[in-house]
């Protein structure tokens, strides 16, 4: 079941926002995602939340500072995904400007998994011979990694996000919002945005030591574009201080001050960086650089975002975008076979959904989660082969359902059950035994049982409500457009009841509309459906500036419809 809902907001909290000069429509947006002072929309960098909130930040940049000036070698261990993978570039790019000697290494998912694992270590002292292991957007949960890598006599520095297990790995220093004790506000920083606060911190230090001053110090401004890329595509909550970060990312790729890789994926993406936004960072840039990490090696995504060289960029970006084609064309047959097996799937009887497949990509199984997650909405793991009577799941969930909670419920229930788990509230992965896949099944199912209620399985599309008829205007658009949105401070969708005038069928999937309210008449497109509308119906729409033959015109596009 889907319904429309109006988001609440309270009148004197728009109407203090409106009387400060913010226009009333925005005020009121503003107003219903929790906006109490005007002062919360600055995307200036001086508004940053200081990095010495951040638990142990300086003790990490007094350690890095003294490890730079040893000369010793430091190797990032980065994560495969597009968070990863700008986590990793912002930390090469940051730390040799800062003097550092530093390598990376990206463990490659189908060999090694997530993570500083033991085997991981010994691959980076075989084969970089480092002196310090710095992880970025993983490591919190690497216990027995830094374990080895103590033995070795290789010092460990910890930057993640995740949340952290029972136990906290033995390194040098962990620097990461959610560890316990860690009283930063803002708790969402992804990957790449904790890696830089530890060059800002760094630099801090360095610039204390009289290395340079304020005039000379090296600018790690440049790194917000991939900061703001890897913030988006990794769809944590984009609260004051990731809007900042995000928002000054696009300011600068706006200008055309990006970094080369990051423009040819904007150029091989049919997109404009002029015009960059989060949905151009989140659905055209990000899924080719995760592309790598899905089906092949991110190291190339990281060498597209680490040289300088616009050729070789741009060769790079052909490469990721034909990785992308292919991905494509796997998740289709993924989805479809995911379909053939939840044939019978009654979400009535059902809380959950877990699927696994013997001829499934386990670089995909993600988004296939994400899809079913969609359209079924429930909490849904997707399984593929794994190797060595293992088989690996990637979960999305619902709101209201904190995934890597539920797991760690389900492996305290039946503790036999998971081999290693970790993740977030919307996403998490697991490795099980593949004789063990039906028994999981039943104890998630349970668990889904348990904290789910009915409620929280109905679909709402939550919305603005009616949008007056003078602000269907391009100008609008674009005061609109100029906005950080993303996860968390949701971009408007509206609501209104409109006459359907016409209705065709686009490509046998899509519903090309024209509407009617007031006088108005506007053309919409649903993707995705073909459902014949009633002759008036109750829309749920985004607002789009349709460029066409150099006219602008505006084009309402179709979350969800209902009869009036």
């Amino acid at each position: 079941m889907t319904r429309i809902a109006t988001r609440p907001y309270p009148f004197r909290t728009a109407e203090m926002l409106r009387q400060s000069g913010i226009h009333p429509v925005l005020a009121r947006l503003f107003a219903a995602r929790g906006l109490q002072d005007a002062q919360e929309l600055t995307t200036e960098l001086g508004a940053l939340i200081a990095p010495k909130g951040l638990l142990h930040i300086e003790q990490a940049a007094r350690y890095l500072a003294d490890a730079i000036a040893a000369n010793k070698k430091l190797v990032i261990v980065a994560d495969y995904d597009c968070d990863g993978a700008t986590a990793c570039a912002v930390g090469l790019r940051g730390l040799r400007m800062l003097g550092a000697h530093v390598d990376y290494i990206v463990p490659n998912r189908f060999e090694y998994g997530y993570g500083l694992t033991p085997e991981i270590v010994t691959l980076t002292a075989d084969s970089k011979a480092p002196d310090v292991i710095i992880t970025v957007d993983n490591g919190i949960a690497s216990v027995d990694g830094v374990e080895e890598a103590n033995r070795r006599g290789i010092d460990v520095v910890v930057t993640d996000h995740h949340l952290p297990g029972d136990v906290l790995p033995n390194a040098r220093v962990i620097v990461n919002p959610n560890q316990p004790a860690c009283g930063f506000p803002s708790k969402n920083l992804a990957g790449v945005g904790v890696i830089f606060y530890v060059l800002l911190a760094l630099r801090a230090e360095m610039r204390a030591r009289g290395l340079f001053d304020a005039a000379s110090q090296p600018k790690l401004d440049v790194l917000l574009d991939l900061v703001a890329l890897g913030t988006v595509a990794d769809v944590v909550r984009l609260d004051t201080n990731n809007r900042i970060l995000v928002a000054q990312g696009l300011k600068r790729m706006r200008s055309g001050r990006l970094h080369a890789g990051l423009a040819a994926l904007f150029r091989v993406a049919g997109r404009e960086a002029r015009s960059a936004s989060p949905f151009d960072l989140g659905f055209a840039v990000g899924p080719r650089l995760n592309a790598a990490g899905r089906l092949q090696d991110m190291s190339l995504g990281i060498e597209c975002l680490t040289t300088d060289d616009e050729g070789v960029a741009w060769s790079i970006a052909q490469q990721l975008n034909e990785i992308n084609v292919a991905r494509r064309e796997i998740e289709a047959d993924m989805q479809d076979a995911a379909l053939l097996h939840l044939d019978d799937f009654a979400p009535s009887t059902s809380n959950t959904i877990c699927v696994f497949d013997q001829a499934w990509h386990q670089g995909v199984i993600g988004i296939v989660a994400s899809r079913l997650k969609d359209k079924f909405y429930r909490p849904t793991i997707t399984f593929a082969p794994g190797g060595d009577g293992l088989i690996k799941g990637s979960g999305r969930s619902i709101p209201g359902f904190h995934l890597r909670d539920a797991l760690d419920l389900v492996s305290k229930q039946a503790p036999s059950l998971i081999e290693k788990f970790g993740g977030h509230a919307m996403a998490a992965g697991l490795t099980i035994r593949e004789d063990a896949f039906g028994a999981f099944c039943q104890a998630f199912e349970l668990v889904g049982q348990n904290l789910l209620n009915a409620g929280q399985l109905e679909r709402v599309i939550e919305t603005d409500g009616p949008l007056e008829d003078g602000y269907y205007t391009a100008d609008f658009i674009s005061l609109i457009d100029a906005q950080v949105w993303g996860q968390g401070f949701a971009p408007p969708v509206f609501c209104d009841v409109f006459r359907v005038l016409n209705q065709r069928i686009l490509k046998d999937r899509h519903s090309k509309l024209q509407l009617e309210k007031n006088g108005q008449r506007f053309d919409a497109i649903w993707f995705g459906h073909t459902d014949t509308l009633a002759a008036s119906s109750r829309f749920a729409f985004r607002l789009d500036a349709n460029e066409y033959m150099g006219v602008t015109r505006v084009q309402l596009m179709i979350e969800h419809a209902e009869p009036a």
